[in-house]
């Protein structure tokens, strides 16, 4: 009798397991993007400010903006994508959704907004 319990056992956690598998996600926005200015603060001085976003196979993300090498701000995103369309959402901020569409350009893929100006670019 133990050994059929045992087995019955095995068998459910086997099978439970296997219910609950996440389906991949291999949308191709999925990696890293970055956006670089450069800002003359003076006659001789330049500083380089980089936005980073890192988008992973969940629907969320890390949004990283560095003044220099220092990091200014950091807070993580979710993401949601419909008909080639991405919604970018910044919750816990005062921060605007992104709403942004991958296309091919000279440069490679970039991130583009409604308004055609490029958001980012993919590393």
């Amino acid at each position: 009798m133990k050994k059929l319990f045992s087995f019955l056992a095995i068998v459910s956690i086997v099978f439970a397991s296997n219910c609950s598998r996440i389906p991949e996600n291999n949308d191709p926005v999925i990696g890293i993007w970055y956006r670089v200015d450069v800002v003359n603060t003076s006659e001789t001085n330049r500083q380089t400010i980089r936005q980073e976003w890192i988008f992973n196979d969940v629907y969320l993300g890390r949004y990283q903006k560095y003044n220099g090498s220092q990091i200014e701000f950091l807070t993580d995103f979710s993401w949601a994508e419909e008909k080639g369309i991405y919604t970018i959402s910044y919750p816990g901020t005062d921060m605007a959704n992104d709403i942004v569409s991958m296309k091919e350009s000279d440069e490679g893929m970039v991130l583009e907004d409604i308004k055609g100006e490029i958001i980012a670019k993919r590393e």
